[in-house]
């Protein structure tokens, strides 16, 4: 007799647990609520606010609070593209507010030279806010890249100096009447702060083309594409020829820019330039950038999930003072959803890692 080797017999694969379809279409439907929260919360916002006060949902009202949103997204704007390369900007209030400064001293006082008082138009006059936001932009790129210090401390140190350039311009004080004479060439400062067209505030106008150009930039552009790239893997975009110190100088100049513009609406609504202009606007900004899904981390986000987030952070701040919250208790909850932003972009993260593993 010869030995025969019989083979085992083969098991079938064992097939997937009944319950994992069901789950993983949870999965998508969670990972699709977590992608579109920023919009949820809005609507929700609006529904709350709505059924407590009738005057919300009004005409005015909402147009006053999308010209309020139209500065806290302007600057927000800023603040994403230097998020997106894994950078902070801490300074963007104390810009605006220097930027405000800078503006309102050459309406109300000109500029001396030996041969006399200089006073500019005021399309100069705007010009030269924005030209000194991007050269403080420009100063905090210079120290992150050439001098290696870390975004955080480099902007916090920046938002310092700035708000104390703005006080030492004025000696503390105000810049009152912005409005100009016809004589000195200066007048109609107010136009972007106060005017409309078409019934639609000049502020929200601007934040339209800002907005607009933004999502060219990032999305249809070289430099758009090498901003993501940076975020993602500074190293491999090395690697891959990118000259990260120029994107990472040119961003903090774009984020200095539209601090100063933001600014500058603030001032022009105001008619006044204060020291004080856009105290603590940053942590709004840095806000609705998270909150629209802009990762701390770098290489994720969108221009429009920012906008969307500066709405929320203004109807929800609106609505809170028209409801008659205390301040201090606007302060909590505005806290609470940067804690929230931050908690349900993590949570977003692990979902689409976790759906990935999955369907390998």
């Amino acid at each position: 007799m010869t030995d025969t080797h019989v083979a085992p017999p083969k098991h079938a694969a064992a097939a997937p647990p009944p319950d994992e379809p069901k789950n993983t279409a949870l999965a998508r439907a969670a990972l699709l609520l977590l992608r579109g929260r920023t919009l949820v919360v809005l609507v929700i916002l609006v529904i709350i606010f709505s059924s407590i006060s009738s005057e919300y949902l009004t005409q005015s009202n909402l147009i006053l609070m999308t010209k309020h949103v139209a500065i806290n997204a302007i600057l927000a704007i800023g603040v994403t593209f230097v998020i997106l390369t894994g950078g902070i900007d801490l300074s963007v209030g104390s810009i605006a507010g220097l930027a405000s400064m800078v503006a309102g001293g050459l309406l109300f006082k000109g500029l001396n030279f030996p041969g006399g008082t200089v006073f500019f138009s005021v399309a100069v006059v705007i010009l030269i806010g924005i030209v000194v936001g991007a050269l403080v932009g420009a100063v905090n790129g210079v120290l992150i890249t050439r001098f290696k210090v870390a975004p955080f401390i480099a902007t916090l140190g920046m938002l310092y100096v700035a708000r104390g350039a703005a006080q030492l311009h004025s000696d503390g004080g105000t810049y009152p009447d912005l409005a100009g004479t016809e004589a000195r060439g200066n007048t109609g400062f107010g136009f972007i702060g106060v005017d409309s067209i078409l019934g639609i505030p000049v502020a929200v106008w601007i934040m339209v083309v800002v907005a607009a150009a933004a999502v060219v930039v990032t999305t249809k552009t070289p430099f758009g594409k090498r901003i993501f790239a940076v975020g993602g893997n500074e190293r491999a975009a090395v690697l891959s020829g990118i000259r990260v110190n120029r994107i990472k100088i040119a961003v903090y100049v774009i984020s200095g820019a539209c601090a100063a513009l933001a600014g500058l609406l603030l001032t022009s609504e105001l008619g006044a330039a204060y020291p004080d202009t856009a105290t603590t606007y940053e942590l709004n900004a840095i806000a609705a950038a998270v909150l629209g899904g802009t990762a701390l981390s770098g290489g994720r986000g969108t221009i429009i999930g920012t906008v969307m987030g500066a709405f929320v952070i203004g109807f929800l701040s609106d609505g809170l003072v028209l409801v008659g919250v205390s301040t201090f208790w606007q302060s909590v909850v505005k806290g609470a959803v940067i804690v929230f932003a931050v908690i349900t972009e993590q949570a977003q993260q692990r979902l689409q890692s976790n759906l990935a593993k999955r369907t390998a």
